[in-house]
């Protein structure tokens, strides 16, 4: 069925009752819809195509092992009752959510978001296995805490390396991806054996599925996206704990993330350029580039705000961005703007210089790494395109979930930038 252009703006509309009013808000606004659009919902249902048939994981009998069982009286057939004209329309606006790539049951949780690490999304290769424990080294802890404030409650894991000996040293903050958790993130990116090496703390704040089900950051809720409110305060305040508890030097705080943890990386440092200073984005997309459901389903296939409304405040820190050009999830032009973003805001006017060379790992993928700073050299960001790789951690281990072990190591790389620009 082709829907006219006015009901696709109102049917967008009821998307957001789906979100945050309820079945009855919802199932209103797609009446109003249908009917503007001159359809009774018993319309809509008989010209929304059939559902596709789904695998019974309980399937029947072999019809040898029924035949040997006794027959039974067959039962009239009783016709299927009509739809009533509720669940017509309900039908019709999941279908309608489904062709956004709405997985079913959003309307369940007003803050859900589509999952960015749904195994649907990826390739051959990328399902998540369970994580494997993560391996702490004698001498070494991985520790659990908590941190509270006006907006809620979230727990972290926090790495301390086996070299600390109550001397300062640099502060990681990681943030996980949908579906993932601290351990997950850790034994995905290895980011704990780096701190062995380079001698750093490093904090892994945990989403709650009371805040999204799919344990997303929320980074495309307004409220997610200001100073001191929501979850920025919540992240913030998990960096500033573990600073008045160990030695960091605060001068070395950067905050890193991986697709929905990276979105929520790019405005945690925005919004904190006076605790981070640097920010990591994997698979990520710019700062305050969706409001709700619709434009952040937008910005994820590339089509986001216009620039004027998602502009980043001026006097940014410097950014190392990852995104691979197959990336399915978060359209490429995200990385694209992400970098623009963060020069722009960084450079203040100012021309920019840029550099670029092609890449390769060995047996692996393909790459691009182009460098921007200023005049005077000092490095503003840096952007690494990662041919032929998907929504997944670039360089990673396949212990954890979302990984692509045939890129460059993104883990390593971060800490290199973050160390020039300390």
């Amino acid at each position: 069925m082709k829907l006219p252009i006015n009901m696709l703006a109102q049917m967008r509309a009821a998307t957001r009752n789906l979100m945050g009013s309820g079945p009855a808000a919802a199932t209103e606004a797609i009446q109003q819809a249908l009917s503007a659009a001159g359809l009774t919902p018993q319309a809509a249902a008989t010209q929304t195509p059939p559902p596709q048939p789904m695998r019974d994981i309980h399937p029947p009998p072999a019809p040898q092992a029924r035949a040997e069982q006794p027959q039974a009286a067959a039962a009239p057939e009783t016709p299927a009752a009509p739809p009533t004209p509720a669940q017509a329309a309900q039908d019709f606006a999941q279908d309608f959510m489904s062709r956004l790539g709405v997985p079913a049951g959003l309307g369940q949780h007003s803050f859900d978001m589509p999952s960015f690490e749904l195994p649907n999304f990826h390739p051959p290769g990328f399902n998540a296995p369970a994580a494997t424990p993560v391996e702490i080294p004698a001498g070494a802890q991985f520790i659990d805490g908590v941190y509270r404030n006006h907006a809620g409650t979230r727990s972290y894991k926090l790495y301390i390396p086996s070299s600390y000996h109550g001397q300062a040293m640099p502060l990681i903050v990681m943030l996980h991806g949908c579906t993932q958790n601290p351990d997950d993130f850790a034994a995905g990116t290895q980011m704990n054996a780096l701190a062995e090496e380079k001698e750093c703390f490093v904090v892994y704040p945990a989403q709650t599925q009371g805040a999204n089900s799919s344990r997303c950051w929320n980074w495309f809720n307004a409220i997610d996206q200001q100073r001191d409110q929501g979850e920025p305060s919540l992240i913030a305040g998990i960096a500033r704990q573990v600073i008045d508890e160990y030695p960091v030097n605060e001068r070395e705080v950067f905050v890193a993330g991986l697709s929905a943890g990276g979105a929520m990386a790019v405005i945690v440092g925005t919004l904190y350029p006076d605790l981070f200073a640097a920010v990591g984005v994997h698979s990520g997309l710019p700062f305050a580039s969706a409001q709700d459901l619709p434009s952040a389903l937008a910005a994820m296939k590339g089509g986001a705000m216009p620039n004027a409304q998602r502009k980043a405040p001026a006097g940014g820190v410097p950014i190392i961005v990852f995104h691979g050009d197959r990336d399915t999830t978060v359209n490429l032009r995200n990385g694209d703007e992400l970098i623009a973003q963060g020069v722009r805001s960084q450079a203040g006017g100012k021309a920019a210089k840029a550099a670029s060379i092609d890449g390769s790992v060995p047996n692996g993928h393909r790459y691009t790494r182009t460098t921007h700073s200023q005049a005077d050299g000092s490095p503003l960001g840096e952007y690494w395109v990662i041919h032929g790789a998907g929504h997944a951690w670039s360089g990673g281990s396949g212990s954890g979930s979302y990984t692509d072990g045939k890129g460059p190591d993104a883990s390593r790389e971060m800490l290199r930038f973050f160390k020039t620009v300390s």
